[in-house]
């Protein structure tokens, strides 16, 4: 397709890598000193590499190019912090295994492309500080999103709903405190998946404020 695109001018370049760390989307790589585009359709055409180039190797060009291809990007991005957080694990290190922003569920947008096949992960926010191995044992390879239905006074279940239903999601992973309050997490889950018209696998961890699992089910 004839599409706008980033053209690097390999005679300026200097080979300092700026515009690999500006490429949020991982399109650019140095080569042999040089900054090349090695996946043409990891580039998106906003150009946030062009301010960060000190050289100014780097334009703007109109020519036929593999379209945009925002799951390739997703997908590389989480190959890639599954292999730091796994790295990062056996030097003895707590990794963080996040990889979707923002995660407050009253604010991401259910057509988000995160959310597509994904491996889902409600969280009732007091999880991630009552249980310390959190990232490690809940939030690797998972898209998260987080609340409370005490402090929010919102009934989540339309927002995960729309959710599950328009992406695919493959399975889902609840962790909510012992408390009463955290039964309106798990009741908006439970509608959401009934509501969704699919029948997803769904795991409800249960979390003691000593940070104890008090139980751990498995349904679907």
């Amino acid at each position: 397709m004839l599409r706008k695109i980033i053209k690097i001018d390999e005679e300026r370049c200097n080979g300092c890598g700026l515009c690999a760390n500006a490429c949020h989307e991982g399109a650019i790589d140095i080569v042999d000193g040089k900054a090349k585009l090695m996946r043409e359709h990891f580039c998106d055409g906003l150009g946030d590499c062009l301010p960060a180039c000190p050289m100014n190797a780097i334009s703007f060009e109109m020519r036929e190019a593999p379209g945009y291809d925002e799951q390739a990007v997703l997908a590389a991005k989480r190959e890639k912090q599954q292999k730091k957080a796994a790295d990062a694990a056996a030097q003895g290190d707590a990794p963080n295994a996040l990889d979707n922003w923002p995660v407050q569920l009253k604010l991401v947008s259910p057509s988000s492309p995160v959310f597509y096949q994904c491996d889902l992960l409600v969280a009732a926010d007091c999880t991630a500080y009552a249980y310390g191995n959190f990232h490690r044992d809940f939030v690797q390879g998972k898209v998260v999103v987080i609340g409370c239905p005490k402090l929010d006074a919102a009934d989540y279940s339309e927002k995960l709903t729309e959710i599950l239903r328009e992406n695919d999601v493959k399975s889902v992973t609840l962790t909510r405190m012992f408390v009463p309050c955290c039964g309106g997490m798990e009741y908006a889950v439970h509608q959401a998946i009934a509501g969704c018209g699919r029948d997803i696998p769904l795991r409800t961890v249960t979390i003691g404020a000593d940070g104890a699992i008090l139980a751990d089910e498995k349904q679907g």
